[in-house]
């Protein structure tokens, strides 16, 4: 009880929505837009506007959609089905070309069977550089959807060759290949976007904006948690697959399993929402289940730049978990509070009070978090929606620079953010082993 919806109206429909949407984007220099109150005390700012609204004619003016080559999610994979979709759900991309196993006869048959042109279907990531690069029509990125251990390699190849990158997490196995690509990135002006959905999602958006306008006022303690059950029993006892082969492997699968599979996620999400960057860490590092050599568990006490406190748990072996993530950041002034089990709703409990339950698409929402969802309130959204606004967001930049127009900051994940995690990944371990407090390494850009 006591939760009340801040929403002007409940039953606006799809063609409302369009008309509201069109209002916001015409209005005229000076016009405010209409937005959900802030918290009393909250700092007013012009907010960008971005995807849909001032760079609306973006692809117009470039006279074309962006060609994207697959590295990886051959026809039994999920994740390939997901980025493939997520790209062209917006019109900004058409998938071309790609490279399907790393077995070259059956990535030109996987190729075929998705339905790009057996030409274009090649046998290993190389050839398609270099067929591309001949090409009048030749891919302008790709999408890395690989085991942990190839994403490296491939990004750096990718990068060479001239081309954006949008790369499945982990980025890399360790901070020193994660510095590299982000000095490529630097070196040679390129796009590099990192497929942290769960921070793209339009509430944990507004979430992120409600922070950095002081609605919360000074952030003092963040909690993130992600809890999924997929290890929760000993697959290393069955019937092994080649993706549980490289999963169970510490050597291909990274420093922590549970962090390169799913902790990356959380501690990105944290990061991204609370407007810093973790300082130091206290970890406890390791496996629930018994008797078994990849980490499945990682739990630490975490120290923000700027002092704010936090928690962080992740875990793929809780029996019952069901991709389970809650992040709650708590200010001087109140609570965000966001469970990817409700991903369309943000609640925000200001101290004292009545708590507000913002939805996905609430009409009074700023312009730019509206244009992060694609359909009216009530009707489902999630995480191919979230990765749209990634892909989204990357080509429409893309685009203005090749315009050479004005580019707005995006929030879409970025190299930069990987070498954090991968500094995070890399003081838990060795906080673990020191029995204590350890620095998250600071990128040098920082």
């Amino acid at each position: 009880m006591g939760y009340r919806r801040s929403i002007v109206s409940p039953r606006i429909d799809g063609e409302e929505l369009d008309i509201l949407k069109e209002k916001r984007a015409c209005a005229p220099p000076g016009r405010p837009k209409a937005r959900i109150a802030p918290p009393r005390g909250a700092a007013k700012r012009r907010q960008p506007q971005i995807w849909g609204y001032t760079m609306r004619g973006v692809q117009e003016r470039f006279g074309r959609a962006l060609r994207l080559g697959s590295i990886g999610g051959g026809p039994e994979s999920w994740i390939g089905r997901m980025h493939r979709g997520a790209a062209e759900m917006d019109g900004c991309w058409r998938n071309v070309a790609g490279v399907f196993s790393s077995a070259p006869a059956r990535s030109r048959v996987a190729g075929a069977a998705l339905g790009f042109d057996p030409a274009r279907s090649y046998g290993d990531v190389a050839e398609m550089l270099a067929r591309e690069k001949e090409r009048d029509d030749g891919i302008d990125a790709v999408a890395i959807m690989t085991p942990n251990d190839t994403h490296y390699a491939f990004a750096r190849a990718a990068l060479d060759a001239g081309l954006d990158v949008i790369c499945d997490k982990p980025v890399t196995g360790n901070l020193r290949e994660a510095s590299n690509l982000a000095a490529r990135v630097r070196g040679r002006q390129r796009i590099f976007a990192i497929a942290h959905a769960y921070s793209a999602y339009p509430m944990t958006r507004y979430a992120r904006m409600l922070v950095r306008d002081g609605a919360l006022g000074a952030i003092r303690l963040v909690q993130v948690e992600y809890i999924q059950s997929g290890l929760a029993t000993r697959l290393e006892d069955g019937p092994t697959s080649n993706r549980l082969r490289w999963l169970l492997d510490p050597e291909r699968s990274g420093l922590a399993l549970v962090m390169s599979a799913i902790g990356c996620h959380a501690q990105h999400l944290a990061s991204f929402v609370a407007g810093a960057n973790a300082a130091r860490v206290s970890a406890d590092v390791g496996a629930l289940v018994p008797n078994r050599k990849v980490v499945d568990y990682v739990s630490a006490l975490v120290e923000f730049e700027g002092g704010a406190r936090g928690t962080f748990t992740v875990t793929q072996a809780a029996a019952g978990g069901e991709n389970d993530i809650r992040l709650r950041v708590y200010g001087e002034k109140g609570l965000l509070d966001w469970s990817h089990r409700e991903a369309s709703y943000l609640r925000l409990s200001m101290h004292g009070e009545p708590v507000r339950v913002i939805g996905r698409g609430d009409p009074l929402l700023p312009p730019d978090i509206i244009a992060t969802g694609r359909t009216p309130r009530g009707h489902p959204e999630g995480l191919r929606e979230a990765f749209a606004n990634i892909y989204a967001e990357v080509a429409q930049e893309r685009m203005a620079r090749a315009l050479d127009e004005p580019v707005p900051a995006f929030a879409y994940p970025t190299i930069e953010d990987g070498v954090h995690t991968m500094a995070f990944i890399e003081a838990c371990v060795a906080s673990h082993a020191k029995g204590g407090w350890v620095d998250v390494a600071r990128s040098s850009t920082a």
